[in-house]
Order: structure tokens, then sequence, then C-alpha cells
């Protein structure tokens, strides 16, 4: 094989290693725009509903928030599957030119050849080349020189149509790349003008809401009223489940929980970041712990679980197998509790509740249609996930959709 020969097939073996890992990170890539390109079509569905009401609501401001933060990862994305493409475009263009290089270079070999074999196309100059030799054996490796002088000659002729065919491979390869780039680069601009638009409209809402400060915090008073309501009486629940399961035990010598309820609390474990939404669609527009108000600066908001909003008539859905604990009533909604071993998980805000107390659940079972706020047009639930008296973050416990 020739130099300029093996120096391509180095090249392009080095370049089909690195292709493998470039369309896996295309394909992680294109996966996370898709998605985010749901969330961001589902929250404007949300958000049509919300602005159909004059008046500013809190609910609306929570909902851009979580479109700009949607729409920010986006135009991330695309940002580094144009990073992506202009490293593939970089090493196309190194290809085409070396590969240029390497046919002008074979071109040169072959018209030599080519030039040589003309002066010696006379079958008699041969014949003598092969007999003025000093003995036999230099006879033959003459012979045998011809012969791979045809040989190479004719792999030489070869290799030439082989770069030339992909050259204009590559060059059209290289044009497909262009054009990506373009589309890509045109969707971006469109992302950040959109981008512009939801950062006036959150402006717009925040102003609204700050003329509202005094309606917002006999809301935010009556939320709280509730949410120490409601984590007493979970708390209660809990001691109680507890004592109840210690006596058992005493009493039987057996462990607190059932072999089945083991398994369960076992299983709910071991399905931490993969259990499903408790909605078939939504947003997450409340998360988990203490925050800053996003209106009232000076106001700190404590959330026992996550929030998520979805469109009315929604159900609400177990998130594993599990027993109906309790069915709680909160002021003008119920509250769903479903036991899964040492686990359990609460569902707020609900309405029209389709189980009992000590009812089998199994995942994904509709529990109760979640209400809707008419004035505000939302219709969220709060999930809420306890081990025993402690309560956990359940964004890191259900699936990243």
């Amino acid at each position: 094989m020739s130099r300029v020969l093996l120096k391509y097939f180095i090249i392009v073996f080095s370049l089909l290693l690195s292709f493998s890992s470039f369309s896996q990170n295309k394909r992680s890539l294109e996966k996370q725009k898709r998605k985010k390109q749901k969330e961001i079509a589902y929250t404007n569905k949300l958000l049509k509903q919300t602005r159909q009401n004059k008046k500013k609501s809190f609910n609306a401001l929570l909902l851009i928030n979580n479109q700009i933060n949607n729409r920010k990862q986006l135009i991330k994305t695309i940002e580094q599957e144009i990073e992506k493409i202009d490293s593939r475009i970089e090493e196309k263009n190194m290809i085409i030119s070396s590969m240029s290089n390497d046919l002008k270079e074979l071109q040169k070999e072959y018209a030599k050849l080519i030039y040589y074999a003309w002066k010696n196309q006379n079958s008699y100059s041969r014949v003598m080349f092969i007999l003025s030799a000093k003995d036999f054996n230099q006879s033959y490796k003459r012979l045998q020189y011809l012969q791979q002088y045809t040989s190479f000659r004719k792999k030489q002729a070869e290799a030439i149509k082989q770069i030339q065919s992909l050259l204009v491979e590559k060059i059209q390869e290289l044009n497909e790349k262009k054009k990506q780039k373009e589309d890509l680069i045109i969707s971006q601009k469109d992302e950040a003008l959109k981008l512009s638009g939801e950062k006036q409209e959150k402006a717009e809402i925040i102003k609204s809401l700050k003329q509202q400060e005094n309606e917002l915090l006999d809301k935010l008073k009556k939320q709280k009223r509730e949410a120490k309501k409601l984590q007493r009486k979970i708390a209660k629940i809990i001691e109680e489940e507890a004592k109840k399961a210690a006596a058992k035990a005493k009493k039987t010598g057996k462990f607190a929980l059932t072999p089945e309820e083991k398994l369960i609390s076992k299983n709910f474990g071991a399905n931490k970041g993969r259990l499903p939404w408790p909605t078939e669609r939504g947003v997450i527009t409340g998360t988990f712990g203490r925050h800053k108000h996003p209106v009232l600066k000076e106001v700190t908001i404590m959330n026992d679980g996550i929030d998520i909003s979805t469109t009315p008539g929604s159900f609400a859905r177990a998130i594993f197998d599990g027993e109906v604990a309790r069915v709680i009533h909160i002021s003008n909604y119920t509250v769903v509790m479903i036991k899964h071993g040492e686990y359990y998980s609460v569902y707020t805000h609900l309405t029209e509740v389709l189980v009992s107390r000590g009812d089998k659940v199994k995942a994904k079972q509709k529990i109760g249609l979640i209400y809707t706020d008419k004035e505000e047009n939302k219709t969220t639930v709060q999930l809420q996930i306890w081990k025993g008296s402690k309560k956990l973050n359940p964004s890191g416990w259900i699936s990243k959709k």
C-alpha cells in the first residue's frame, strides 16, 4: 500500500471511531430537545387557560416561570447541537482536504505509471528485459516485478476511483450538515424571540400581582393554615399506624410490617427516580422545601411536597401499589393518603374521590378528580412522600419523564 493510501485509511478509521460517540451525543440532545418541546407545548396549553381570566393570577406566574426555564434549557440544547455540528463540519472539511490532496498525489503517481507503461508497451522489450538477466533466478525476479508492477497500477486506478467517489459523498454530507446548522440557528433565534416575550409577560404579571399584595397575603395565610392542619393530621395518622404496628408486633412477636408490606416497602424504595407521576400529564409549578416568594420578597413559603399543574378534568393517580390509609377532608378539597409499607404518598386538592380507607390500590390507578380553582383557572395536585415521620422530596422519586 502506498504512503498516501495508508495515510487515508488511518484518517478514515480514526474518524469512524469518533462517529459512534457523536451519534450517541446527537441522539441524547435530540431526545432532550423533544422532551422540552413537549413540556413547552403543554405549558402553553395551561397558560392559555389562565389568560382567559383578565385578572393576573399567581398560578400564571408559576406557569410562566416554568415556561421560561424550559425555554432556556431548550435554547441551551440547540446551542449544544450547533456546537456538535460545527465539530462535524470541521471534521468533514479535514477529510475533504486530506482526500483532495491524496487524490492529487495518487493521480500524479498514476500518470507516471501510465507514462512508464506506454514507454515499455512493446512486448519485445519486456521479453528482452527478462532474457537479458544474468541467470535464471534474476530472470524470475524480473518477471515477478513486471507482474507486481501491473497489479500495483491497477490498484492505484481503483484507489483513485474509490477516493473520487468518497470525496463526492463527503462533500454531500458536509452540505447536509451546513443545512442542519442553518435550520438550528433559525430555530435558536425563534426560541430566543419567544423567550423575550415570555420574560415581558412575567414582568407584567409580577407588576399586576404586586398591586394585589393584600389579597396575596390573605391567600398565603389561608394556605399556611391548611398546610399546617394537614401536616398535623398526617403526622398523627403516621403515629397511630406506628403504634398499631408496634402493638401488633408486641402481641404476636412478629415484625411490625407484614411480609407483603415489607415487600411493597422494599420495591417502593428500589424504584426511587422511576415512580410514575400522580397525573397522566402535567408540569411541576411548585418545588419541595423552603423558598422566597416570587412576588412578596420579604415572605418565605414552605412546600411539603411538589405541586403539579394539569388540565381541568384530570385525575390523580397512585404512584405505587399500596393501601389507602386515610381520606382526609381539608377546607373545600379532599386528601388521599396511601401506605406503601413504611412509605406514604399523599395527594391533596382532590374532589370526587374514588377510593376509601382500607382499599388496595395499584400503581397508576385513578384515586380522585383534581380540584379546579375557577378563580385562578388552575388545576393543581400536590404530591407528598413520607418515610415514617420524615418528609421526602418527591422530585427525586418520580420519573424524569
